[in-house]
């Protein structure tokens, strides 16, 4: 009896020791499985933070893209055409000495995007940040003139021209973020507020040979020399050229080929000489968020996985918003819509419109002031549909209707990409100075087709391309009274499809 009450106490016992070791088994199968649902959770939140982080990093890397565009453009459009040794004739010369084209730009010149065909550029880059910088402009004699100032951002800070100073000569100063001293007598201080200075000058010429002539002589006259060698002989250094930079690419493929990193270390650069405007203070601040700070470097291997991946996700939505601006300006108020042709009330002057900024740059670096051009462009006869080299156009304008210009108009073929068209005529606009035939009414329509419209109509024939083209329309010194595009007193007539 005793023993088989030992025996059942025994079995009793060791049954509760295993329970109790069951029992703990499944508490630590219950506590691993809680634990790992813990750490999925954390790991959940933590990825849905990264998430919402990159997200939010790219959408802020996009506004700043926008932004730094035209900065960054300008720098890398600098680099191209300063990327010589000596002036090479064309649009190219080492950075403080002017390119004097003598010549409208060539067809195969894509170093700026929609160029012109009206007047001869004389253009130097000069660097204000060590000393300013005086330009100075010969007697015109009354022949119109243009020598916009731009800075980093291109905005356009002065004018000088006919239009606003005469033509009789004249000297500025070009003076950089802070400067302060004494200039010589009978110099005007321009300031500009970036170090980096684009003189982006036009002289009007009919593209004859005598007149090419009579403006070559007064290219020759125009000058730029630092202050400390002004009044004295002075012979500027020759250019140091970079042998790495890339110099077949067109310089908007260059900047779009960026990958955001390389972008923003760029332009963060840029900033250090180039400060932002103080009403930029909004975006300077939104900016910091991403690492984009003015006056400090940009290392995209110091932020987090998150805000890097954003970062490198900006480039492409970026460039869409820039290029599709040019339509959707429209419903913005920045753009105004006349029979098919778009054109903007604030170019060279930009204030904190950021995207009207960076569509300008895209579209036609080196815009002027609206008081001193219009470009009106048109990408077809509707704002949908596009012009084709397969169809024939017409652009009629009634007697006495001819774009009211002070100085001059006139309207240039482009292909798709903003640059000139070859063609047999070698013709790339037609303009004011054109004689054109007129009709009975005196009246005049323009052929704008890629094939002759017979030798009666050539003088009237504006060459396209056999595929996708855009028209741009160049008012310069537009008139302020009307009949105006400036108050809406003169529009651009419609481009109709020819039957």
């Amino acid at each position: 009896m005793k023993l088989a009450t030992f025996g059942w106490m025994a079995t009793t016992v060791l049954l509760a020791a295993m329970l109790a070791s069951c029992g703990k088994q499944e508490q630590a199968k219950v506590e691993k499985a809680a634990a790992e649902v813990k750490k999925d959770a954390v790991s959940d939140a933590k990825a849905v933070e990264a998430a919402a982080k990159e997200v939010e990093a790219r959408e802020i890397a996009i506004d700043a893209y926008i932004y730094a565009y035209p900065l960054v453009t300008m720098e890398m459009t600098r680099r191209y055409m300063t990327n010589v040794e000596k002036p090479d004739g064309g649009s190219k010369a080492p950075m403080g000495q002017f390119a004097r084209l003598r010549t409208y730009p060539a067809v195969d010149d894509h170093s700026v995007t929609a160029p012109n065909a009206d007047t001869l550029y004389t253009l130097a880059w000069i660097d204000v940040s060590k000393e300013p910088w005086i330009l100075s402009i010969p007697d015109m004699k009354d022949r119109y003139f243009l020598f916009p100032m731009l800075d980093g951002w291109t905005n356009v800070f002065q004018d000088p021209g006919k239009r606003t100073t005469g033509t009789k000569a004249q000297k500025y100063a070009i003076t950089g973020p802070g400067w302060s001293g004494t200039l010589p007598a009978g110099v005007t201080e321009y300031k500009s507020p970036t170090a980096m200075v684009w003189l982006l000058g036009r002289i009007y010429c009919t593209g004859t040979p005598e007149d090419y002539k009579a403006v070559h002589a007064l290219q020759d006259q125009v000058s730029v020399v630092p202050l400390s060698a002004y009044g004295k002989p002075y012979t500027a250094p020759a250019g140091k050229v970079d042998s790495a930079y890339d110099m077949k690419t067109a310089v908007r493929d260059q900047v779009n080929a960026m990958d955001g990193a390389a972008y923003f270390k760029l332009f963060s650069e840029l900033m250090k000489s180039n400060p932002p405007a103080a009403d930029d203070a909004p975006m300077v601040a939104k900016m910091a968020k991403i690492g984009v700070v003015p006056g400090q470097d940009f290392d995209a291997s110091k932020l987090e996985a998150a805000v890097a991946k954003g970062i490198a996700a900006a480039p492409k939505p970026s460039q869409d918003k820039i290029s599709a601006y040019l339509k959707e300006s429209i419903v913005t108020g920045d753009g105004k819509l006349e029979n098919g042709w778009l054109f903007f009330h604030k170019a060279g002057v930009y204030g904190t419109s950021y995207r009207d900024r960076a569509m300008i740059t895209w579209y036609g670096l080196g815009a002027n002031r609206t008081q001193d051009a219009v470009y009106p462009t048109s990408e077809g006869p509707d704002i949908i549909k596009k012009y084709s080299g397969a169809n024939k156009y017409v652009v009629h304008f009634n007697k006495g209707e001819m774009p009211p210009a002070q100085a001059f108009w006139s309207i240039t073929m482009y292909d798709k990409d903003y640059f000139f068209v070859p063609n047999a005529l070698n013709r790339y606009t037609v303009s004011s100075r054109n004689k054109f035939k007129t009709n009975a009414d005196g009246s005049i329509d323009l052929y704008i087709q890629k094939d002759s419209p017979g030798k009666d109509k050539e003088q009237n024939w504006l060459p396209a391309p056999a595929d996708t083209f855009v028209l741009m329309m160049r008012l310069y010194w537009p008139s302020e009274k009307a009949p105006s595009i400036l108050d809406g007193t003169w529009k651009p007539p419609e481009v109709r499809e020819a039957s």
